[in-house]
């Protein structure tokens, strides 16, 4: 079927006239819209459309439509392929081999929802923000900082955001990446990897909505922080959405620039706590279908117990009960769990995370270390700097009154000190705490660390 140009124009207006009525207006004014059909062969129809993003929303969210249309239109089975206008900017830019594509291999697990989300009083004010943010990005807390210890839900929120967001538009360009891909990519672009177009370039061009996790890592990277900082404030100015997790509050990040931690601070910033066992229970009720059992297979203790005793890290829920499925299906099959086949199971892991559990002087040591930004060896070591020696007696200090060690213990644990230096270092620690409320702030996050 050899059609003339104009034919071809009034075939592609009467198939526009009838996706109009099919397709939500906002879609088609930004996807259809302006498109024009240039050539035909082979039952296959060319269409001219704006931008590469269209060309790609168009194949994948609607050819069928479009094709069903077209027979419907033409009485033909025409199928419509599209490509970007020669015209269009994007193309030019697309020509020029000069100009890089970064994080290609980032990508949205599109598992993780809303839907799938197991609320509870821990993460509510958390889901209720990021909820609110995918409806109207980069127009209301911008940035959402959420911070959380590991495995309580922050990057499944952060992920669930930007399935979302594509969901409701196609063709928005969401980044999703850990900090580590940021500091790697970064990396090629700073030895000449990556050519000449520079990060702000491509963040002010091809970003819509950013999202980001474990901020933490860009600690004592100077050089990615200031590229960062510069990414950050060109996607802030232009009102483009920006949602950012870490394992601390923001003023907590030390090695993390001052500018980077107040603009943080600036917007709306959410913990995540530790669940409750209600919501424990109902995460690990979620779960179950999924490796295709049915909460009734299993005993209401079994639940209960789980919940209580892997409710610090949904991940160690989740990893219990891949366990115990497994244990059941494939070493001792039954058709029922029992706290019985419990203890059996995951006997280790059970194990394991009690000791985990364990409050030791090592723990103490290490959590002390890592709020100052110091390593455990410099806190036990021969390293006299106010900022040290101020880690080690708060670390002598927590040793002593969490698990009461004698101060003998202490000072052989701090590298062979006597115990009178170990109660000097007690005894300055209890005077700060009585005149700076610093100190006492420092002290009870160290503690409520350690408690988690």
């Amino acid at each position: 079927m050899n059609e003339t140009i104009s034919e071809l124009k009034a075939i592609w207006e009467l198939t526009l006239k009838e996706l109009k009525g099919k397709i939500e207006q906002r879609i088609f004014d930004s996807f259809f819209a302006g498109t024009d059909a240039t050539r035909v062969d082979n039952n296959v129809i060319t269409v001219n459309v704006s931008t590469p993003v269209a060309a790609a929303v168009l194949k994948s969210k609607f050819s069928e439509t479009i094709d069903e249309v077209l027979h419907n239109v033409t009485g033909t089975d025409f199928h419509a392929e599209f490509v970007a206008s020669s015209s269009s900017s994007q193309t030019q830019e697309a020509k020029d081999d000069s100009i890089p594509q970064y994080f290609t291999s980032s990508h949205l697990n599109k598992q993780f929802t809303f839907d799938n989300f197991i609320v509870g009083p821990s993460n509510r004010e958390a889901y209720q923000a990021s909820l609110m943010i995918a409806s109207t990005p980069g127009q209301l807390y911008n940035p959402l900082l959420l911070y959380s210890g590991p495995g309580l839900g922050k990057t499944h929120l952060l992920q669930a955001i930007g399935n979302a967001v594509r969901e409701k538009n196609p063709g928005a360009r969401v980044l999703f990446l850990s900090t580590s891909d940021f500091i790697n990519e970064y990396v090629k672009y700073a030895t000449g990897y990556k050519g000449v177009k520079s990060f702000t370039d491509f963040f002010r061009k091809d970003v819509d909505l950013f999202l980001i996790d474990d901020i933490q890592l860009l600690k004592q990277k100077a050089k990615t922080m200031e590229m960062f900082f510069d990414a950050f404030q060109t996607l802030i100015n232009a009102n483009k959405q920006v949602v950012i997790t870490s394992d601390q509050h923001p003023n907590n990040l030390d090695g993390i620039d001052e500018r980077l931690k107040s603009r943080f601070s600036q917007g709306l910033v959410l913990s995540i706590d530790k669940p409750d066992l209600e919501t424990s229970e109902n995460i690990l009720k979620s779960k179950i279908p999924m490796h295709g059992l049915d909460v009734k297979d299993f005993d209401e203790e079994v639940i209960s117990f789980l919940a209580r005793k892997f409710c610090s890290n949904v991940r160690d829920l989740e990893g219990a009960l891949t366990r115990l499925v497994f244990y059941t299906i494939n070493i001792k099959p039954t058709k029922h769990i029992t706290m019985s086949v419990v203890s059996e199971a995951i006997r280790s892991l059970i194990e394991a995370h009690e000791s985990q559990d364990e409050l030791t002087e090592n723990k103490i040591i290490a959590a002390v270390a890592n709020y100052y930004s110091l390593t455990p060896s410099q806190i036990t070591g021969k390293i006299r700097t106010s900022r040290v020696a101020m880690a080690r007696h708060i670390a002598m200090y927590l040793d002593r009154e969490m698990l009461g060690t004698p101060l003998i213990k202490i000072g052989q644990a701090f590298g062979g000190k006597d115990h009178s230096t170990v109660l000097s270092g007690i005894s300055k620690v209890e005077r700060e705490l009585k005149n700076d409320p610093d100190m006492g702030t420092a002290i009870n996050e160290i503690k409520n660390k350690l408690s988690k």
